[in-house]
C-alpha cells in the first residue's frame, strides 16, 4: 500500500501479458477444481486488473466475463486470462451501460466492480438485483441515499455484498487485531486511522502517463485523473475514508454489538493542489484559475454507541510520506502505526516505546501463518490476495462476507456526513443505524479463523 508507483509499475506488465509475480504457483494450492466459481469483471483499468491477476492464479474460477467501455483495458485483460490459460470470456465494451447486459447471463455467479467512484452504488445494485454475489471496491456510496440503496438492495434480494477493503488483511492490523480479541490493550477506549498520500501525481498527469506528470486531469487527463480529481474540485468531504476506518471498525464491532453513532469534520484551506499545478505547470496554466474545494487536511470525530472515539484524517493534497496513521488504544496500553510503536502497561518498560516487530511477530494472525508466503506480491503487500481470497470462498458457499453491505453502508455514509459537517461549520451529524436496531444482536464475524 505504500508505494503506487510499484504497483502501477506492475499491473503496467500486464500489457505485455499476464503479470508473472514472484510465487505464482500459490494459486494451484487454493480452491476444489470441483467447485468453480464463474467470476466476471466490470472494470479491467490497474486496480481491476490486479483482482483479475490474483483470481487467474486459482483453480476453483473461471472467468466468463469482463466489461469495460477502454478498448485498450479490454485487450490487457484478454491477453491475462489467455496467457493464464483460461478460456476467452465475453466481453462487454459498447458503452457505459452495457455491463447490465453482463449481469443478464446466466454464466455469472459472482461480480468484481472496480469503477469511478460515481458507478459503484449503481453497478452494485444492479448486480445484487440479478442475483450476483458482488464484490465492491471502495469507497462503495458517494450520498446516504446511495448507502441506504445498498442496504435495501442487499435485504430485499438476499444477495450478498463484500466491499473489498483490502487493509483489513494488511498483515500488521491483523496482528493487532489479534491483540485486541485477547485483550492485550484492555477495554478499547479511542482510535485513530486515515488516508495520508501524496496524491497530487495521481490527481494530475499529462494525459499520457497515469501518474507523476502533467497537471492535466479530467478529459484531458486519463487512469485516476480523468475522474478522481473532480471530487476534490467539487467536495469539500473526506471522499475515501475506509482504508482508516475498516480495520478499526472490525476491531470494535461496529454493526455488531456496537455502531457508529455521531460525527463532526472541520476542514483546513485548500492550497496543495493549486501549488503543485502552479509549481508544474506555470501560474498561467487554465488549471491554476481554478478554486479546489476540499480542504488538505479533513479531521473527523467519531463516537461509537460504547463510548469509543475515533479521529479519521484525510490528508491526500499536500507532499508528505504515506501513512494509515494508526492508533489502537485501551485501558492498558496502545499501537501506533507511526513509528512502529506500542506500549502495555505492565509489560513494557515505563514510560518507553516497544518496537512492535516482536509483538506482531508474537501475534501474527493465522491467515498470515497460513497464506503469507504464498500472499507475497499479489498486490500491496500480499493484503490483496487475502481480500479476493475471502471474495471467492465467501461466494462459493454463499455466505454472508467478513465486511457486508451494512459495513459499506456505515464506512462510506463518512463521505457525506463528513461534508455536511465540514459545510455547517463542524456542526455534529447522526450517523444513521443501516442495521436498523438488529447491531444490538449481531454476532462478529470470525475473523480469527484460518480459513479466509
Amino acid at each position: 500500500m505504500s508505494s503506487r508507483r510499484d504497483f502501477v509499475k506492475k499491473t503496467a506488465l500486464a500489457g505485455a501479458g499476464l503479470m508473472m509475480l514472484p510465487n505464482m504457483s500459490f494459486g494451484a494450492m487454493l480452491g476444489s477444481a470441483d467447485q468453480k466459481l464463474k467470476l466476471a469483471f466490470i472494470g479491467v483499468g490497474l486496480r481491476g486488473v490486479n483482482h483479475l491477476n490474483n483470481a487467474l492464479l486459482r483453480k476453483d474460477t473461471e472467468i466468463t466475463a469482463i466489461c469495460d467501455i477502454d478498448p485498450a483495458r479490454i485487450d490487457i485483460a484478454l491477453k491475462m486470462i489467455k496467457d493464464a490459460g483460461f478460456a476467452k470470456p465475453q466481453v462487454f465494451s459498447k458503452n457505459d451501460l452495457d455491463y447490465l447486459n453482463l449481469l443478464n447471463l446466466k454464466e455469472v455467479d459472482a461480480v468484481v466492480i472496480s469503477t469511478p467512484w460515481l458507478w459503484h452504488t449503481r453497478m452494485a445494485v444492479d448486480s445484487m438485483r440479478a442475483g450476483k454475489y458482488t464484490g465492491l471496491e471502495v469507497s462503495a456510496a458517494n450520498t446516504l441515499e446511495e448507502c441506504w440503496d445498498l442496504v435495501n438492495t442487499h435485504e430485499a434480494t438476499g444477495s450478498h455484498l463484500m466491499i473489498l477493503e483490502n487493509v483489513n488483511y494488511r498483515r500488521d492490523v491483523l496482528a493487532v487485531l489479534n491483540m485486541v480479541k485477547q485483550n492485550v490493550f484492555g477495554e478499547l477506549v479511542h482510535f485513530r486511522c486515515g488516508y495520508q498520500h501524496d496524491l497530487r501525481g495521481v490527481k494530475f498527469n499529462d494525459g499520457k502517463t497515469a501518474y507523476g506528470k502533467g497537471v492535466e486531469f479530467g478529459e484531458k487527463g486519463i487512469s485516476e485523473s480523468a475522474w478522481r480529481t473532480q471530487h476534490s474540485l467539487l467536495r469539500n468531504a473526506d471522499v475515501y475514508p475506509t482504508h482508516g476506518l475498516g480495520p478499526i471498525a472490525v476491531m470494535c464491532d461496529i454493526n455488531r454489538g456496537n455502531r457508529l453513532m455521531s460525527l463532526t469534520s472541520n476542514a483546513s484551506k485548500g492550497i496543495g493542489l493549486h501549488n503543485y499545478i502552479v509549481e508544474h505547470g506555470g501560474k498561467d496554466h487554465p488549471n491554476a484559475k481554478l478554486k479546489f474545494k476540499q480542504g488538505d487536511v479533513i479531521t473527523t470525530t467519531v463516537e461509537t454507541t460504547n463510548g469509543e472515539t475515533i479521529i479519521i484524517t484525510h490528508d491526500v493534497n499536500l507532499p508528505r510520506p504515506y501513512s494509515l496513521g494508526f492508533r489502537v488504544q485501551g485501558a492498558n496500553g496502545l499501537w501506533e502505526d507511526d513509528g512502529n510503536r506500542i506500549y502495555v502497561e505492565g509489560k513494557s518498560k515505563p514510560h518507553r516505546w516497544d518496537d512492535a516487530d516482536e509483538w506482531l511477530k508474537k501475534y501474527d494472525h493465522p491467515l498470515w501463518k497460513k497464506y503469507g508466503e504464498h500472499a507475497t506480491g499479489a498486490g500491496h503487500g500480499g493484503m490483496d490476495f487475502f481480500v479476493m481470497h475471502s471474495f471467492i470462498e465467501s461466494a462459493k458457499e454463499k455466505l454472508a462476507p467478513p465486511m457486508d453491505a451494512y459495513d459499506a453502508a456505515a464506512w462510506s455514509a463518512i463521505t457525506p456526513l463528513s461534508e455536511a459537517s465540514i459545510e455547517n461549520n463542524g456542526a455534529p451529524q447522526e450517523i444513521p443505524d443501516f442495521t436498523r436496531g438488529m447491531w444490538v444482536k449481531r454476532k462478529p464475524y470470525n475473523w480469527m479463523k484460518d480459513t479466509y
